[in-house]
């Protein structure tokens, strides 16, 4: 950590290199994954951000074969992972330790970019007080601290092992185990019941554009979205040229940004010369953009000109017959259509073709102004409810890092 404090008697600042090992995982091949088997490849979107571990994550399938072949990566029930690399354009996940679970029979094999830690001294650990320090954020930006900050952070084996941990005797860490299990059991449990709330908000969103666009459907005549509104790609400026990042006044976005039903900010900006020579485009303003292959389904409208990269598509109705919230609206409702319809060995997208073929109801304008007044007013009320669900969330959050704090400075 950058900066070391004083620890209670009988505590030692230790290296985590000291205490275990880490393997780093082996590079499977995507070409080489089947539609079903019993192996199972963990990757780094397998690992939470929230650091849980979720074995069903986006699930990939290997061979059989290679849980004879690569013995070593062989994941068992409670071994402890941690990501290796970060994306901007994923939630962010660096450093973060979890827990393996829910094998229910399978094989898990560890994916590169993916670290086990093994080989363990329990004369001076226990585990369990290894992988609550590891989620301590002065941990988590020491390890980003090494990455640079760049567009994807990677760190090796050695970095991952020169972190300094706090360590009590073997008989404190068990109690603070204890305590800490205790204690984030019930704000787990409450984090849970809001989160519950939150996507029960959403389902009532989502019940109520079925119905708005159910009853469209059978009235209006509806045309392909080829016909009605123009489509545009993007693309991503090469990472290795500084001259397309440093000092970039352009937004420019990724499925990252997609979290909001509106975007005014982007987490990365471009240049001049970056959208000049790269096949990023602008997508003015009061416009939308979808994502088309990470991300697939979200949909999100722009409050400035921005630019976009190549897994999302900027869309402008070519007339005055679409009002834009309700082309916004229309794609929120087919999400999940969308999601089904998505192919790909990896990563699951759809087709310009595919969405040029999409058939959207087309009521009068004065009509569709008045279904978007409606639907707004409803996603406010939904949003309202969201948002003091969220701030909540977000208090508890606090209240787990602030007791691990106190937890590693001796004072829980």
């Amino acid at each position: 950590m950058n900066e070391l404090y004083e620890l209670p008697e009988g505590w030692e600042w230790t290296k985590l290199g000291a205490v275990c090992n880490l393997l780093n995982g082996y590079a499977f091949k995507a070409k080489e994954y089947v539609e079903k088997s019993d192996t199972v490849i963990i990757r780094m979107g397998n690992i939470r951000p929230n650091g849980e571990f979720d074995a069903e994550h986006k699930i990939k399938y290997l061979p059989n074969k290679y849980a004879i072949e690569l013995p070593n990566y062989i994941l068992s029930e409670g071994d402890l992972i941690i990501a290796m690399t970060d994306l901007a354009s994923e939630m962010r996940i660096l450093g973060n330790p979890t827990l393996v679970s829910n094998l229910n029979g399978r094989t898990f094999m560890l994916n590169q970019r993916v670290g086990k830690l093994y080989d363990f001294n329990l004369e001076k650990v226990v585990v369990k007080y290894l992988r609550y320090i590891l989620t301590a954020h002065q941990i988590k930006d020491y390890y980003k601290s090494l990455g640079g900050g760049g567009l994807q952070i990677n760190i090796g084996k050695q970095q991952i092992l020169s972190v300094d941990l706090p360590l009590p005797p073997i008989s404190e860490q068990q109690r603070l185990v204890s305590k800490l299990d205790l204690l984030f059991e019930k704000i787990d449990k409450s984090i849970a019941l809001h989160q519950k709330n939150m996507d029960e908000a959403d389902l009532f969103m989502g019940s109520v554009l079925n119905d708005v666009f159910g009853e469209l459907e059978e009235k209006y005549d509806k045309d392909q979205l080829g016909n009605t509104v123009k489509i545009i790609g993007g693309g991503t400026p090469s990472k290795n040229k500084k001259v397309y990042w440093d000092n970039g006044n352009i937004n420019w976005a990724t499925v990252g940004d997609m979290n909001v039903e509106t975007i005014k900010k982007t987490e990365l900006s471009i240049t001049e010369k970056g959208l000049e020579e790269s096949s990023s485009n602008i997508i003015p303003k009061e416009a939308i953009i979808i994502a088309t292959r990470v991300g697939l389904g979200k949909v999100c409208y722009l409050e400035h000109d921005t630019a976009i990269n190549q897994d999302l598509k900027g869309l402008l109705p070519l007339n005055d017959k679409v009002n834009i919230r309700f082309l916004f609206n229309y794609f929120k409702n087919i999400k999940e259509y969308l999601i089904n319809n998505g192919t790909g060995a990896t990563v699951k997208g759809v087709k310009l073709d595919f969405i040029k073929t999409l058939e959207l109801p087309l009521p009068p304008l004065q009509i569709q102004q008045k279904i978007v007044k409606y639907l707004d007013e409803v996603s406010q009320k939904i949003e309202k409810i969201k948002s003091v669900q969220k701030d909540k969330m977000g208090a508890l959050k606090a209240l787990k890092a602030s007791i691990l704090d106190q937890a590693f400075r001796g004072e829980l």
